[in-house]
């Protein structure tokens, strides 16, 4: 595993990291020892780095990474998120009272007295206009209530606007070989500014495994099934906002560049190292193969 500086941390994280939305829910059923075997295989494998939220399984999630590292002695480097608890989801929920309430809440999940690192949860785009919401996180970092802070966010405009903040130290942006935008401005001046990029939805839930099909089932409670056009949430989160058809005819052309002796998710998540602004790939991992499969994707060469 290779490591990358996450802003201006000091942490060096690792190129393929753990996403753990699916382990916490909204991706069909999941065992709690499945999610444990794949966390513990994820760092066998050298991975230090695990981004969660308060809202992935209502704290299921945090729970289970809580318990790893009561069971590990490796040091973890953990992300998580807050504000999409808010109902509404609205601007003026993002106060200080209530991102307070979040913060004391993930750190009793994570059985910590500081959380690593807190991101905004892709909060509505006027909250990047409030600089008094990042007054607040600059005061829970004094407080010692978490290390540091940055952002998740639904475009580039807000990756952009958030980064004038001096506090933001870590930007999560969708970023795959069918969303190619922010590999343009927004990486640059993230990398002028020593800004961590999180590439997040790296294989376009699923997509660009090239496992799924016409004839594939999602269960009930998985995104995939419910909300594919935008239904439940932000449509980018699922397929990365790419029609399920399209995306489908799209790895159909993928397949015959993929290089032997790699899978096409390999292959897609070392297109999104081949960018050195980026910090890390955050894949999600269900079972202890899929984090290994994730892992040896920094194994593969460069990608001409």
């Amino acid at each position: 595993m290779k490591y990358r500086s996450l802003g201006r941390t000091g942490w060096k994280v690792s190129e393929i990291s753990f996403g753990a939305w699916a382990i916490g829910g909204s991706w069909g059923k999941q065992s709690d020892e499945e999610s444990m075997a794949a966390l513990n295989r994820a760092l066998d494998l050298g991975i230090n780095f695990i981004d969660t939220a308060d809202v992935y399984g209502d704290g299921r999630s945090e729970r289970l990474i809580a318990r790893l590292r009561r069971e590990r002695k490796e040091e973890v480097i953990v992300a998580t998120k807050a504000g999409r608890r808010l109902s509404p989801h609205t601007a003026d929920g993002y106060n200080e009272k209530n991102l307070t309430g979040f913060i004391e809440r993930s750190l009793k999940n994570l059985e910590t007295d500081s959380l690593d690192l807190v991101q905004l949860h892709c909060p509505p785009t006027e909250v990047y206009y409030r600089p008094e919401v990042f007054d607040a996180l600059d005061r829970l970092v004094k407080a010692g209530k978490i290390r540091h802070y940055g952002v998740s966010v639904a475009n580039v405009e807000e990756g952009l606007k958030a980064i004038e903040y001096p506090g933001v130290q870590s930007v999560q942006i969708i970023f795959n070989m069918f969303r190619h935008r922010p590999g343009e401005l927004f990486f640059s001046e993230a990398k002028k500014r020593k800004v961590g990029i999180l590439a997040r939805v790296p294989l376009a839930s699923g997509l660009l495994s090239g496992k799924l099909t016409r004839t594939t089932q999602f269960e009930a409670d998985d995104h995939r099934k419910f909300n594919q056009k935008g239904e439940a949430f932000d449509q980018g989160e699922t397929f990365s906002g790419v029609d399920y058809e399209t995306g489908l005819a799209a790895v159909e052309e993928l397949r015959p560049l993929v290089p032997v002796g790699a899978t096409l998710a390999q292959w897609a998540l070392r297109w999104i190292l081949m960018f050195d602004a980026v910090t890390c790939a955050i894949p999600g991992a269900r079972r202890p193969q899929q984090a290994e499969d994730n892992a040896h994707a920094a194994e593969l060469p460069r990608i001409e």
